[in-house]
Protein backbone atom coordinates (compact mmCIF):
# COMPACT_ATOMS: atom_id res chain seq x y z
CA UNK A 1 0.00 0.00 0.00
CA UNK A 2 1.08 3.45 -0.08
CA UNK A 3 1.82 6.07 2.30
CA UNK A 4 0.22 8.59 0.85
CA UNK A 5 -2.91 7.43 0.51
CA UNK A 6 -6.08 8.95 2.42
CA UNK A 7 -8.02 7.36 4.91
CA UNK A 8 -10.80 6.76 3.14
CA UNK A 9 -9.10 5.23 0.26
CA UNK A 10 -7.03 2.78 2.90
CA UNK A 11 -10.20 2.23 4.07
CA UNK A 12 -11.93 1.23 0.61
CA UNK A 13 -8.90 -0.64 -0.55
CA UNK A 14 -8.76 -2.68 2.61
CA UNK A 15 -12.27 -3.52 2.04
CA UNK A 16 -11.67 -4.56 -0.74
CA UNK A 17 -9.20 -7.16 -0.26
CA UNK A 18 -11.29 -7.83 2.93
CA UNK A 19 -14.34 -8.64 0.78
CA UNK A 20 -12.43 -10.04 -2.44
CA UNK A 21 -9.12 -11.84 -1.09
CA UNK A 22 -9.09 -15.62 -2.80
CA UNK A 23 -7.47 -16.60 0.64
CA UNK A 24 -10.87 -15.68 2.54
CA UNK A 25 -13.39 -17.45 -0.57
CA UNK A 26 -12.72 -14.13 -3.26
CA UNK A 27 -12.91 -15.26 -6.65
CA UNK A 28 -8.68 -14.91 -7.73
CA UNK A 29 -9.61 -13.00 -11.38
CA UNK A 30 -11.97 -10.89 -9.68
CA UNK A 31 -9.43 -9.93 -7.06
CA UNK A 32 -7.15 -9.39 -9.84
CA UNK A 33 -9.04 -7.28 -12.20
CA UNK A 34 -9.98 -4.64 -9.11
CA UNK A 35 -6.50 -4.83 -7.67
CA UNK A 36 -5.33 -3.36 -11.64
CA UNK A 37 -8.62 -1.26 -11.61
CA UNK A 38 -7.59 0.22 -8.14
CA UNK A 39 -3.78 1.11 -9.18
CA UNK A 40 -4.99 2.49 -12.24
CA UNK A 41 -6.70 5.36 -10.70
CA UNK A 42 -4.49 5.93 -8.09
CA UNK A 43 -1.71 5.93 -10.91
CA UNK A 44 -3.94 8.27 -13.06
CA UNK A 45 -4.66 10.71 -9.94
CA UNK A 46 -0.78 10.66 -9.24
CA UNK A 47 0.37 11.71 -12.84
CA UNK A 48 -2.58 12.40 -14.89
CA UNK A 49 -0.03 13.28 -17.78
CA UNK A 50 3.26 10.98 -18.11
CA UNK A 51 6.70 13.64 -18.28
CA UNK A 52 8.75 11.44 -20.71
CA UNK A 53 7.19 11.21 -24.44
CA UNK A 54 10.69 9.89 -25.76
CA UNK A 55 9.25 6.47 -25.99
CA UNK A 56 6.12 7.27 -27.43
CA UNK A 57 7.15 7.18 -31.35
CA UNK A 58 6.97 3.81 -32.89
CA UNK A 59 9.54 1.14 -32.90
CA UNK A 60 11.32 1.07 -36.05
CA UNK A 61 13.45 -2.36 -36.92
CA UNK A 62 17.15 -1.11 -37.97
CA UNK A 63 18.40 -3.37 -40.80
CA UNK A 64 21.13 -5.76 -40.02
CA UNK A 65 24.77 -4.44 -41.23
CA UNK A 66 26.79 -6.47 -43.56
CA UNK A 67 29.37 -8.67 -41.54
CA UNK A 68 32.29 -6.44 -43.25
CA UNK A 69 30.75 -3.80 -41.85
CA UNK A 70 30.41 -4.99 -38.25
CA UNK A 71 34.05 -6.32 -38.43
CA UNK A 72 35.41 -2.96 -39.32
CA UNK A 73 33.19 -1.47 -36.16
CA UNK A 74 34.87 -4.04 -33.98
CA UNK A 75 38.14 -3.12 -35.13
CA UNK A 76 38.12 0.68 -34.48
CA UNK A 77 36.45 0.14 -30.79
CA UNK A 78 39.21 -2.14 -30.03
CA UNK A 79 41.89 0.35 -31.20
CA UNK A 80 39.98 2.59 -29.19
CA UNK A 81 39.29 1.08 -26.19
CA UNK A 82 43.44 0.21 -25.91
CA UNK A 83 44.74 3.51 -27.09
CA UNK A 84 42.37 4.90 -24.01
CA UNK A 85 43.43 2.50 -21.95
CA UNK A 86 47.11 3.02 -22.42
CA UNK A 87 46.97 6.85 -22.37
CA UNK A 88 44.69 6.92 -18.71
CA UNK A 89 46.73 3.69 -17.27
CA UNK A 90 49.80 4.89 -14.98
CA UNK A 91 52.54 3.09 -15.34
CA UNK A 92 55.05 2.09 -12.20
CA UNK A 93 56.80 4.80 -10.93
CA UNK A 94 60.65 5.18 -12.46
CA UNK A 95 63.49 4.20 -9.70
CA UNK A 96 67.43 3.98 -10.48
CA UNK A 97 68.66 0.32 -10.56
CA UNK A 98 70.14 -0.58 -7.72
CA UNK A 99 74.07 -0.31 -7.28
Amino acid sequence: MNPEMTPEERAAYRAFVRDNHPDRGGDPEAFVAGLARFHATRAAARDPEPADRRYDAPIEVVADLPFPVKVAIAAIRTVRRHRRTRVDRPGPPHEPPPQ
